[in-house]
């Protein structure tokens, strides 16, 4: 199934792809740019011919080598186009190549919003529904629960549609695909009025975070929490659902500030020198904690939930039971200060509710998101490992498309629906024309 070719005879054949981290990368023998389901029915149907395999990329900002093509790599640029709201049954239906950025212009621009998002914009459509990408708080969290249906070109070179009413089955088990079904071509969102979310941002002291993140959390729509490792200082992001309200943007200067020069240029260079001399880092954070001071502002609610990101960066991030999030929040904390690492980036977390998306992080569980990262050029392996032993300790189910250690073994463990997942998989894509290193090690061959 897979071409085995030197490091030269690879590199005449096609481009490299690298992930946005830097840390996977792999040379596909062929690189397509499919503008239709029909160019993709092509590519997958010569792939199953020439039994070889074939892989959408997105937009590599996965941290694991989930998109990485073996043979043939799909490329989504030209996968884009038109934003299509239907006002009366308040969907939007976009191709699966347009980034959420650019998705949420044209919704904002139609009037509608998704419910919730998580804060980077530049991933694809397809590659964010596929790895589990979820916000926090709110009625659903994640973007898979919020799709009413979507299309995609099986293994077999069938271009399916999958919504409620249409091939249930597939729509049921295969919001969160990991790739392994099909290709998505497009994608139809469940939308809602246009609304704002004021956010309310300050710095908070490790024990009042522990003592009042229920608290914090029944009272606000959307909860964020960075905590500084080796300190006691964290910062809250708190944004509330607001009604029959003008907007109060930060200034262009205020957010250009905190958001572009603080969080962004001067963060990355303070990352660079702990990346170099560690033991700067408990000093650094410590100053870190405190520069961004309190701030309160209202937006449209795509402007509130996403933030820029320019300082590359390794994570890796697991969904714990609710009831026992704090508590491995603490252990990870225990386990983080008995060693003598230098963990410059903090520790994000989030709340999530249930949905009843097969593998999604949140099936049939409200869950806490405990997010661990490091700099780009920093070995993240004990680090990760040890906190993820903690995680796991505590049932908790890795991202996706962040990193982790799980084999099939252990994923079987974790969501009850695997099993007919997989089942649908060797119906969907009985050759394994979408499989590569990372599926065989998660679904196995």
């Amino acid at each position: 199934m897979t071409d085995v070719r030197t490091t030269s005879e690879a590199a005449s054949h096609g481009p490299v792809w690298r992930n946005w981290s830097g840390l996977e990368s792999t040379t596909p023998v062929r690189s397509e740019a499919p503008a239709s389901s029909a160019d993709v029915v092509r590519a997958v149907e010569r792939a199953r011919s020439e039994r070889t395999t074939v892989k959408m990329i997105g937009s590599g900002h996965s941290f694991t080598s989930i998109s990485a093509p073996e043979h043939t790599m799909l490329t989504p640029e030209r996968l884009v186009g038109e934003v299509r709201v239907d006002h009366a049954t308040m969907t939007a239906t976009a191709p699966a190549g347009v980034q959420l950025k650019h998705l949420n212009v044209a919704l904002e621009q139609a009037g509608v919003s998704l419910h919730n998002m998580g804060d980077i914009a530049e991933q694809t459509l397809a590659g964010a529904v596929s790895t589990g990408t979820h916000g926090s708080g709110g009625v659903v969290a994640g973007l898979a629960p919020q799709l009413a249906g979507f299309e995609m070109v099986s293994g077999t070179g069938e271009v399916l549609r999958a919504s409620e009413t249409e091939n249930p089955d597939v729509f049921r088990l295969g919001r969160v695909g990991l790739g392994a079904l099909g290709v998505l071509t497009e994608v139809t969102f469940k939308v809602e009025p246009t609304f704002l979310l004021r956010a309310e941002e300050r710095p908070i002291g490790w024990d009042e975070l522990l003592a009042t993140f229920d608290e914090l959390d029944e009272a606000h729509h959307h909860v964020d929490v960075h905590w500084f490792p080796h300190t006691d200082r964290a910062l809250l992001k708190a944004n509330t659902r607001l009604t029959d309200e003008d907007p109060e943007p930060l200034s262009p200067f205020r957010a250009w500030l905190d958001d572009d020069f603080l969080s962004n240029t001067a963060f990355g260079v303070l990352n660079a020198v702990a990346s170099r001399v560690p033991s700067l880092v408990p000093g650094i954070n410590a100053a870190a904690s405190r520069v961004l001071s309190a701030r309160t502002y209202s937006d449209v609610a795509h402007k509130v939930f996403v933030s820029p990101r320019t300082v590359r960066f390794r994570e890796m991030e697991y969904a714990l039971p609710r009831e026992v999030g704090l508590e491995a929040l603490r252990e990870a904390r225990r386990v983080m200060d008995a060693h003598d690492w230098r963990i410059s980036f903090p520790v994000e977390i989030r709340t999530a509710p249930a949905d009843d998306v097969a593998l999604s992080t949140g099936y049939g569980r409200d869950s806490m998101h405990l997010a661990f990262h490091v700099h780009h050029d920093v070995d993240h392996t004990a680090y990760f490992a040890a906190v993820e032993n903690v995680m796991r300790g505590y049932g908790g189910r890795p991202h996706w498309g962040k990193l982790h250690r799980l084999r099939v073994d252990d994923v079987k463990d974790d969501y009850p629906l695997l099993d007919e997942f997989l089942s649908l998989r060797d119906r969907l894509d009985p050759d394994r024309v979408f499989t590569n290193p990372y599926l065989r090690r998660v679904l196995g061959e």
